[in-house]
């Protein structure tokens, strides 16, 4: 097979940039659908691809033949279910957005239909694809064996205004807990660069800052009301800087299919981007530690916090032979014996958010599964379903242990 098809469910972001991915390798793979309930999102798609156009997925599923080799499905954490389990029956094999879904039995259920069905499944982890990671997996045997790992992921201040304070994943409720939705990617990673399953952990954490108590005298419930100029998450600055500085993708595209600043300025007055982040319905944490417990002996460190300047995730690994140092884009060793450091860079593509193409590990993961699916080797997905479950798992134990105060047993 030299090009596969390609059912897009969901054009936002996630599903935006795969087609984009896709238009970008034509020998490898084609969109031939676009499933999405918003007309402008789902037309901007299908014009872009010349692909057929669905309101719902179901439409897809109720032509009782396969349109398609695979499916890549980006809907919103909690429609994770229902669409996987049934494009799995009908036999397309899967990409999916992570995380799995918002809870241990669905995550299992999904991973589980996906094997019965004889399908393959790639979760996107796309930290596991990136030139940056795979230098640190060719450094790694330098430093001998693993003892203990810290990692640090540095959300960024407006990061957090934007996905996690104002925007899908702020609740609990409606999506999930903040260490599933934004670091089950970094938890995964961490599984991934030790080479070892999660075996313990605990954890601590909470939302320190964007409640009511916090908002500044005098401030508006909405910024495009607010007499404040010198607010740090001022909706108005915040975006307008983006375009100002030439985005048009993400963020701006999660406000308005079609970014212009009258379109960002009716966003901010209508929807939910302009709203103070001192005066929202919040709840996830805005910072949190992890600690874990590997199988073979290993710990490690995981810090999540809001309070940054977004940028890569900074990695140290402690080994018996040495010492790795990591940024996201550079590795240095340490040598013991020699007592120097040595310095290596990877090629990485883009920056670490998603309008940088997760430094390389959006196209990464896109080549190992459209390679995957043209071939049937599954052994080029490196994220596929059992690995990811294992990762999951420790992220649902750790929210356990923030919640409880206990020390968690995964599995």
């Amino acid at each position: 097979m030299s090009q596969i098809t390609i059912a897009i469910v969901g054009a936002g972001s996630r599903g935006g940039s795969y087609a984009d991915w896709v238009a970008r390798h034509p020998e490898h793979a084609r969109v031939v659908a676009v499933a999405e309930p918003r007309v402008e999102y789902r037309d901007k798609l299908v014009a872009a691809h010349d692909a057929e156009p669905y309101a719902d997925w179901r439409e897809i599923i109720a032509r009782g033949e396969r349109i398609a080799d695979a499916v890549a499905i980006c809907t919103q954490d909690a429609d994770h279910l229902e669409p996987a389990l049934a494009f799995a029956a009908a036999g397309y094999h899967i990409l999916l957005e992570k995380p799995l879904a918002p809870t241990e039995e669905e995550c299992r259920r999904i991973v589980a239909a996906c094997a019965d069905a004889r399908v393959m499944l790639a979760v996107c982890h796309v930290l596991r694809y990136t030139p940056y990671t795979e230098l640190v997996k060719q450094a790694l045997p330098r430093i001998g064996k693993i003892v203990s790992i810290q990692h640090l992921e540095p959300v960024g201040f407006w990061h957090q205004a934007h996905s996690f304070v104002r925007g899908n994943w702020r609740n609990t409720a409606e999506s999930t807990f903040m260490l599933l939705a934004k670091s089950c990617h970094d938890i995964d990673w961490l599984q991934y660069v030790v080479g070892a399953p999660i075996s313990r952990v605990s954890s601590f954490g909470g939302l320190a800052h964007f409640t009511r108590e916090n908002q500044p005298a005098g401030a508006a419930d909405r910024c495009t009301d607010c007499a404040i100029t010198d607010c740090a998450y001022d909706a108005r600055e915040i975006y307008h800087r983006f375009y100002d500085e030439g985005k048009r993708n993400w963020p701006l595209t999660i406000l308005t299919p079609n970014p212009t600043p009258e379109s960002l300025d009716e966003a901010l007055r209508e929807g939910p981007y302009g709203r103070c982040v001192y005066a929202c319905d919040n709840d996830v944490v805005d910072h949190q530690v992890v600690a874990l417990e590997f199988e073979g002996g290993a710990s490690g460190a995981f810090t999540m916090t809001a309070f940054n300047e977004q940028a890569h995730r900074k990695t140290r690994i402690f080994g018996t032979h040495g010492e790795l140092d990591g940024d996201g884009q550079t590795v240095r060793v340490f040598d013991f014996v020699t007592r120097t450091w040595e310095d290596v860079e990877a090629e990485s593509t883009g920056d670490a958010s998603a309008s940088g193409g997760h430094g390389g590990g959006d196209d990464g993961i896109m080549a190992a599964f459209t390679t995957a699916v043209r071939t049937g080797d599954p052994a080029h997905i490196r994220s596929g379903g059992e690995a990811s479950l294992n990762s999951h798992l420790a992220v649902f134990a750790a929210e356990r242990a923030r919640l409880q105060g206990t020390v968690e047993t995964v599995g």
